[in-house]
């Protein structure tokens, strides 16, 4: 119950040995199947220490679950109070019209005026305020797949139809990621990997990769994703052009992350390097909703860093950081996600809370449904006798 330092019964070590016993695997047999030593596997069913990144996804791949399986995403009980979870099937449901319209279809607004839509939409996305997007995407969705078979001819319009049809796949896609909803994540970007091509637009089509590598991710096949990156790469030419390279750049740093679960510290290195040495010939970018440059480089230091259990690293790197008033609500809210998992890891739990508050601030709802908030409040309600009424009204706040 929120408020209570017994989270046994919704931690990540009690779904582990849930799934282990439906296996019927020992402890020994599944430590063989995740190369995951017995004792650690113990540790971590008995709720003594948190699984780092790399074991989540090797016991995850053992078990033949996703991750989002392991996490005990969705959190439903928060989208049932956030009213969240009555607006998800809508969104699934307008997928249907992708290439049939509904007969009663009105006829769609102009292009310029659905551009400026999904601008607006956009916007919310990066604020990550998601009661607000779903309830636009249904009829977004529906609209813009009745524009683009308006324009079956080729030319800029049918291009551009594509585009907003790429784009509003990608929303949808963050927007059930972001939830735990991997099913509706990956419908909305099998739409999307159609779209993107027909777009004119080599950038969405690596984009559209981008995003599908976080879903390899969830199902344990961190190499799957490294491999997407390296084709997004190799089939996105280095223009010269500034977003390309922006967008070049955000695929390296998501290869080092995918590397770093993975247990390949120098691939991770490497990438990220690769990526660091843009950063500092382009500067800071947003292009395509992506913050990419030095500050972004030094945010994914961090959460490599904490993936692999490194959380001395991670807060040094951590405090090192400064945010600026503008940088998008979401960016913040990760750095302060995973600057306080390394400092609930490093034993600072009062300040562990205070970056768990500031990503509320920064992002209420990313952070409400982020993973790594559920999994160090739980650390910090384990870590106390009695937890104080701020840590109580926290956990309370967000589920655990």
């Amino acid at each position: 119950m929120p408020g209570s330092t017994d989270t046994s019964k919704e931690s990540i070590g009690a779904r582990i040995r849930e799934f282990r016993l439906i296996r019927n695997y020992s402890l020994s047999e599944l430590g063989r199947r995740a190369h995951v030593s017995t004792s650690q596997l113990c540790r971590i069913e008995n709720g003594e220490r948190y699984p780092s990144e790399p074991v989540v996804a090797s016991v995850a791949r053992a078990l033949g679950v996703g991750v989002s399986v392991l996490r005990g995403q969705p959190y439903i009980q928060a989208l049932q109070k956030d009213q969240l979870d009555a607006l998800l099937t809508p969104i699934s449901t307008s997928f249907d019209d992708w290439d049939i319209p509904p007969d009663d279809a009105p006829p769609p607004r102009p292009l310029d005026t659905l551009e400026a839509e999904i601008e607006r939409l956009v916007r919310l996305r990066v604020k990550a305020e998601f009661l607000d997007i779903a309830a636009r995407l249904p009829g977004l969705i529906s609209e813009v797949a009745i524009t683009t078979q308006l324009y079956g001819s080729s030319g800029r319009h049918r291009e551009r139809a594509h585009d907003l049809q790429a784009e509003v796949s990608r929303t949808a896609a963050i927007v059930a990621y972001r939830l735990g909803y991997m099913d509706l994540a990956r419908l909305a970007l099998s739409r999307m990997a159609v779209a993107a091509p027909q777009s004119g637009d080599p950038r969405q089509v690596a984009i559209e990769r981008y995003e599908r590598a976080q879903m390899a991710a969830d199902n344990s096949r961190l190499d799957r994703g490294v491999s997407l990156m390296r084709h997004a790469l190799r089939d996105l030419d280095d223009d010269g052009d500034r977003a390309t390279r922006a967008v070049r750049g955000t695929l390296q740093l998501r290869a080092a992350v995918l590397s770093a679960r993975g247990g390949d510290d120098a691939a991770a290195g490497d990438w990220i390097g690769e990526a660091a040495e843009l950063a500092q010939r382009i500067g800071e970018t947003r292009h395509y909703a992506l913050a990419f440059g030095p500050l972004n480089v030094r945010l994914h230091q961090i959460a490599a860093a904490g993936d692999r259990d490194e959380h001395a690293e991670a807060l040094d790197h951590a405090l090192r950081v400064r945010l600026p008033d503008d940088y998008p609500p979401t960016r913040a809210a990760h750095y302060w996600i995973d600057r306080a998992r390394a400092e609930a890891w490093t034993a600072q739990h009062a300040d562990a809370l205070g970056s768990l508050r500031s990503a509320r601030q920064s992002s209420p709802q990313l952070t409400r449904y982020h993973h790594s908030v559920h999994e160090t409040v739980a650390t910090l309600l384990r870590a106390r006798q009695r937890a104080d009424e701020q840590l109580r009204e926290y956990a309370e706040w967000c589920g655990v």
